[in-house]
């Protein structure tokens, strides 16, 4: 049973992604424009936005920090004047491997304020215009990309695993409100996928993927209304059999796969 509206046409859809510069949004804003839609790309690198739409005729660059919530405001403003807006998708994200025995508030604090608290700003500002539409019109979707890392606490993961756990704790809550009314809400949680934010990571990634699978799997989730949308399974699976473990068999398992 689909928990979402089905998206299969994508065609003349006015579609947002914020954090396209590079990775899975990139991948993923080039895969709908490739499909019809009429893409909005967001990102601190205006260089690699300018890049995007040089590349995809009719798109166009917003470059926004998602961190200020003026100028996430301002460019909420101006995508609005534009039209409609059919589809959010805050794929915006920094990443560093982290452990407690060395603690570097700044960048945690830095993880909370790109991965959640810009997610925020974005809902605050743009969700008005969902719920304040009329009856005929069609509803907007909104998606936001968590992480399997926030399923449970794992080694090298203390600034970014809590706030893909948020993410995730967020979404639920989201379509819990949201859905009754007809805003379409998803949950995206991949496994490892080679962007710039792995490429720093020196432990295997198993079942890696790229950016262009990743964004295959971002559609055909839409497709088929899910509401989480995780990949790839072969890893994936594994991840939520974690969630099940109680505590003793959970830290035990984890210890062993965290040592070299």
């Amino acid at each position: 049973m689909a928990l979402n509206p089905r998206i299969r046409d994508w065609t003349g859809q006015r579609v947002w992604i914020v954090g396209a510069s590079t990775g899975i949004g990139r991948a993923t804003a080039s895969a709908l424009h490739a499909r019809g839609a009429a893409v909005i790309v967001s990102a601190r690198q205006a260089d690699g936005l300018d890049t995007f739409v040089d590349a995809h005729p009719g798109a166009r660059a917003v470059p926004l920090d998602v961190t200020d919530a003026p100028a996430v405001q301002r460019a909420v403003d101006s995508v609005l004047a534009q039209g409609r807006l059919d589809c959010l998708v805050y794929c915006a994200g920094h990443y560093r491997a982290m452990r407690s025995t060395q603690i570097d508030l700044p960048d945690m604090l830095r993880h909370t304020q790109v991965n959640y608290v810009g997610a925020l700003h974005l809902l605050a500002a743009l969700l008005p215009s969902f719920l304040a539409r009329s009856p005929g019109l069609k509803p907007g979707h909104i998606s936001l990309v968590g992480s399997v890392a926030g399923y449970r606490g794992l080694p090298n993961s203390l600034a970014y695993g809590p706030t893909k756990a948020a993410l995730i704790n967020l979404a639920e809550t989201l379509y819990l409100d949201l859905h009754p009314l007809g805003v379409g809400v998803s949950l995206i949680n991949p496994g490892f996928v080679a962007t710039p934010l792995t490429a720093q990571n020196q432990f295997s990634m198993p079942a890696l993927i790229s950016p262009e699978q990743a964004a295959q799997e971002i559609l055909r989730g839409w497709a088929n209304g899910e509401f989480e949308i995780h990949f790839p399974k072969r890893f994936t699976c594994w991840m939520k059999l974690l969630k099940l473990l109680p505590y003793k068999v959970f830290f035990a398992a984890t210890r062993r796969l965290a040592t070299p």
